[in-house]
């Protein structure tokens, strides 16, 4: 009685992780380049049932049971959003539709071979530098240039440069002068000329191993083995004057939001159930 307790309560614990999830998802519904994440859910590792003392040292083999599952992560999912036109000359947007010869991805992004290996689909991020000087990576692109010149984040962090450097642009210029071309290099249209100034993205072999950070940026574990710039030649874009909405379906997180709930529902009345049960057990069948 008491395994399906804790079963039933295992269920609760894994759905209202499951419900926060959706609810941030939500939450960020109009935040620039936010990626979709989704809960996952494993079982608890089976136990071997076993009818003892059928036969002097032997045992028989009655089945495998499971105790419950866990909310044991919550995945990003980096699909492309839609693009929105703002107008606005410090609004960036990346295009991107990355791929690895020989594999063809699916609309979640991975591909999966014959033998069950799993591979998921590279992204383009734009580049930036934290207060502390790490790299982060991030695709919300509404960025600002600081009276110093510096092209900056919405929280401050620095915008890294095809040079590996913060991008600072010439005293007196401002974005509304700056026009983006096909090769990522800023040209000021006042004068016509290159700023020398081109803008780095990076491609991210695995974005699942991205660890999110908030503020939209992402870091990654250990060393970068697995990101480079992004060539001119790759299916990247960057568009000015443009955000990329997030890629959260709404109709979607509404349905998975009630489902957590139900699911929660359903979890709570069992656990009800066995605490009428052992309220029987212990205070009525106890009297008799």
């Amino acid at each position: 009685m008491l395994r399906g307790l804790y079963t039933a309560a295992a269920g609760m614990t894994a759905q209202q992780r499951r419900h926060d999830t959706v609810t941030n998802n939500i939450a960020n519904i109009n935040t620039p380049g936010y990626k979709q994440t989704n809960a996952v859910a494993r079982s608890f590792p089976e136990m071997l049932l076993s009818l003892t003392g059928v036969e002097p040292q032997e045992s028989k083999q009655v089945g495998r049971i499971s105790t419950g599952v866990m909310a044991e992560e919550s995945l990003s999912i980096h699909l492309q959003g839609d693009m929105q036109q703002t107008g606005k000359s410090s609004d960036f947007a990346i295009s991107s539709s990355l791929t690895i010869p020989g594999m063809a991805f699916d609309a979640s992004g991975k591909n999966v071979s014959p033998d069950g290996v799993v591979t998921f689909q590279p992204q383009a991020f734009f580049t930036v530098q934290n207060a502390a000087g790490e790299t982060r990576y991030t695709r919300g692109g509404s960025f600002l240039l600081t009276d110093q010149g510096n092209l900056v984040t919405g929280d401050g962090s620095n915008v890294i440069g095809a040079n590996g450097q913060p991008i600072r642009f010439a005293a007196g210029v401002s974005l509304d002068d700056l026009v983006l071309n096909d090769q990522r290099r800023f040209i000021n249209t006042k004068t016509g000329l290159d700023t020398g100034v081109q803008l780095l993205i990076t491609r991210v072999d695995n974005p699942n191993e991205l660890v999110r950070e908030g503020d939209g940026k992402y870091r990654l574990n250990g060393d970068a083995a697995g990101t480079r710039p992004v060539a001119l030649n790759e299916a990247v874009a960057v568009q000015q004057g443009y955000i990329e909405r997030s890629n959260v379906d709404p109709a979607q997180s509404s349905v998975d939001l009630m489902a957590a709930l139900r699911a929660y529902e359903a979890n709570q009345k069992v656990v009800q159930a066995y605490d009428e049960s052992l309220d029987k057990a212990v205070n009525q069948i106890g009297r008799i």
